[in-house]
């Protein structure tokens, strides 16, 4: 067969792979950007949250064992790095959060810090996680990773990130509200 002929077949094939391929990357891009706005107005609330609890809250949790104001705070802080970094997005050096042992996630939430520290920290960590969203725009979700001992895509990590900071603006609507601190975008 000749080149010219074998071309002619494969051209149609070729065009139509490429033209199937264009949407689902578009599909990619949409879905990301879309799970970005969603992390950007969660971030806004919850750093709003941080920023409105008094510094003598940040103490208080509402029992025995339950994370409190503070530890809330930087367990969202601690997965906006680690949950990137579990797809391969290092989380800064700075954090110390290796994604192959959980330990050091939890070693980041326990330091020490002020209320200024947590809120410097959680606005980071929301940098952090955005870019890395953003930047996995138009890439192949489908690629498989472990997660907490299980196989799962990277569009499902993504998926929890994003519902993982929901679960936390609850709770840190119902701290707030506990200690008669109204959520600023309610006022």
């Amino acid at each position: 067969m000749s080149m010219q002929r074998l071309l002619g077949r494969v051209a149609p094939i070729v065009a139509l792979v490429a033209t199937l391929a264009g949407p689902v990357g578009a599909q990619t891009s949409i879905v990301m950007e879309d799970l970005v706005s969603d992390v950007r107005e969660v971030q806004e609330k919850l750093v709003g949250l941080a920023r409105a609890m008094p510094e003598g809250t940040y103490d208080w949790r509402p029992g025995d064992g339950v994370r409190s104001v503070a530890e809330v705070f930087k367990h969202v802080a601690s997965d906006n790095y680690l949950i990137p970094a579990i797809i391969g997005v290092a989380a800064p050096k700075t954090t110390g959060i290796d994604p192959s042992n959980y330990q050091t996630a939890m070693a980041f939430e326990a330091r020490p810090l002020t209320k200024d520290q947590v809120v410097a920290e959680l606005e980071m960590s929301f940098e952090h996680l955005a870019k890395a969203m953003g930047d996995a725009a138009g890439s192949d979700l489908t690629g498989e990773v472990m997660l907490f001992g299980s196989k799962t895509t990277h569009q499902r990590v993504w998926i929890l990130a994003t519902t993982h900071l929901h679960e936390h603006l609850g709770q840190s609507i119902a701290y707030a509200r506990s200690n008669g601190v109204v959520p600023p975008w309610s006022r």
